[in-house]
């Protein structure tokens, strides 16, 4: 399987994206979501997941390792197809849709075209327990998303020995408390062992 490919963007809009990677073109289909979070030009790396059918051997990439994840998550229900996860994640952000998925926010999830309730409704059944064992929560500014800082602190917590979910829910509780302030990870791991 193709983890990864780096190389020079020939080509990009809204729905994929050609990688010249050492002279060969990879053709790979993208979300509105990678799509902004793409330079125009210029050397990248994506994520990718290779989905092979009878009739084709397709590459999806992501701009991050949270939406490859959520992506690889969305193909594993009943029918959520490859086609479906990538409209899921083009129409709001991976943080979003966890969110709702493990708040039961059954209206979010159809409010996304070609999502209706019973599809909406596996997708809770199917990832909410999963998301919950990664740490995803409910709430506002609870989801846990590739933020560096966040990730830091998250780290630096679980190596002084505390477990996963406590650090994520204390960091969680500090970054609602102070959404409106910048706070460096040395800021949140002071702020954590406080309330520990």
């Amino acid at each position: 399987m193709i983890s990864f490919i780096e190389g020079n963007i020939e080509e990009k809009n809204p729905a994929f994206l050609v990688i010249n990677c050492q002279g060969v073109g990879y053709l790979i289909h993208i979300s509105l979501h990678t799509f902004d979070a793409l330079p125009a030009t210029g050397q990248v790396r994506i994520h990718t997941v290779q989905v092979i059918r009878e009739d084709a051997h397709t590459l999806y990439g992501f701009a991050d390792l949270e939406e490859r994840e959520l992506f690889k998550n969305l193909i594993t229900v009943n029918g959520v197809g490859p086609n479906t996860a990538r409209m899921i994640l083009s129409s709001m952000s991976p943080g979003d849709i966890k969110t709702a998925i493990v708040s039961n926010n059954i209206s979010v999830l159809q409010s996304i075209k070609g999502i209706g309730a019973k599809s909406a409704q596996r997708i809770i059944v199917d990832l909410k327990d999963r998301l919950e064992k990664e740490g995803v929560f409910s709430g506002e500014n609870l989801a846990f998303t590739n933020n560096t800082i966040q990730q830091e602190a998250l780290s630096a917590l679980v190596m002084l020995g505390f477990a996963k979910n406590t650090a994520q829910k204390a960091i969680g509780a500090i970054l609602k408390k102070n959404k409106d302030t910048a706070i460096s990870a040395e800021q949140l791991v002071k702020e954590a062992l406080k309330s520990f």
